[in-house]
């Protein structure tokens, strides 16, 4: 199992007792921590509990090289990916999600996420609308059918079959997100499959105020434009977005009718983070880093790559 870390804080804490709660008694399962230079402890909490863990360099981190760089390492049948915010419910969930495997064309699967108990209205729907309770297997013959979320896949909580994931030379080494899409999207394309498992379970949300999601949609903007083929093959999200927003606001004017106008405001950033981000290389250098959450991935030699 591996997880970059950094910073992790009191979340993390909480994360790796229930990681070392899950792996106890199960040697067949080992745990590295990649650290970014941690200065709060991170890392000497995860060798407290028995893990693995190696430093990197806080600019030498990426949302694939370092997963990449981790992955390299192993010698396990498969990979499991978790986020240092992710709390596994418990060992059963990484049992099920390694079930999913039980078919040799899955090349990677990943579980349900659910809100954290301090999650708000507006992050607490976007988990359950996210990750249902029904399960399914996405491949070629679904793309017509679901467009883009064909290829969803989290590495929040996910594993990958080590041989199809080196077979399709794992994640980009430089993204500014969604390595975990990426590998999907040429997965599918080679003709495996991805799996959704919801009884492998985890809790993790986010409550991101409105500019946190204007600069995490800029993000995955500039990630469809770095990696426009994957567009270009799967299409759009069949009208997954529109689906979102009225479940949205249904959800929050019969739950939390006072919550609606932050949702709004929230779903606008959004929209416009998103535009904004697709159309970043006629951006000055300075306002995209400024949009973008993830801003060292702007500094010399990282991005954008030439066409």
């Amino acid at each position: 199992m591996i997880v970059p870390t950094y910073n992790g804080g009191s979340t993390w804490n909480r994360c790796a007792e229930a990681l070392a709660r899950a792996v106890a008694g199960r040697p067949h399962l080992s745990v590295l921590v990649v650290d970014s230079s941690s200065h709060d402890g991170t890392a000497e909490t995860a060798r407290r509990h028995g893990f693995d863990a190696i430093t990197i360099d806080p600019a030498d981190f990426n949302h694939g090289g370092t997963r990449n760089l981790a992955a390299g390492a192993a010698q396990a049948e498969f990979l499991v990916f978790l986020t240092q915010d992710a709390i596994i419910q418990g060992p059963e969930s990484i049992t099920e999600l390694l079930a999913a495997f039980r078919d040799p064309k899955v090349a990677a699967a990943y579980g349900r996420q659910l809100p954290h108990p301090d999650a708000n209205p507006v992050a607490a729907h976007a988990r359950y609308a996210n990750y249902g309770t029904a399960g399914h297997v996405c491949g070629l013959d679904d793309i017509p059918r679901c467009g883009l979320k064909a290829a969803f896949l989290s590495n929040s909580f996910a594993a990958y079959r080590t041989a199809a994931f080196r077979q399709l030379g794992g994640f980009p080494d430089q993204t500014i997100l969604g390595e975990d899409m990426y590998f999907a999207a040429r997965a599918i394309l080679e003709g495996f499959l991805i799996a959704y498992v919801p009884s492998a379970c985890v809790w993790h949300s986010h409550n991101y105020s409105v500019a946190e999601e204007f600069r995490r949609y800029f993000d995955i903007g500039v990630f469809q434009s770095e990696e426009s083929w994957i567009g270009e093959r799967y299409g759009g999200a069949g009208g997954e977005g529109l689906k979102f927003l009225k479940s949205e606001f249904s959800h929050l004017a019969r739950h939390a009718p006072l919550w609606l106008p932050r949702a709004w405001l929230g779903d606008l950033a959004k929209i416009l983070g998103y535009r904004l981000g697709k159309q970043h290389r006629r951006l000055p250098p300075g306002l995209r880093r400024a949009c973008s959450m993830h801003r060292r991935y702007w500094e010399e030699g990282a991005a954008p790559r030439p066409r």
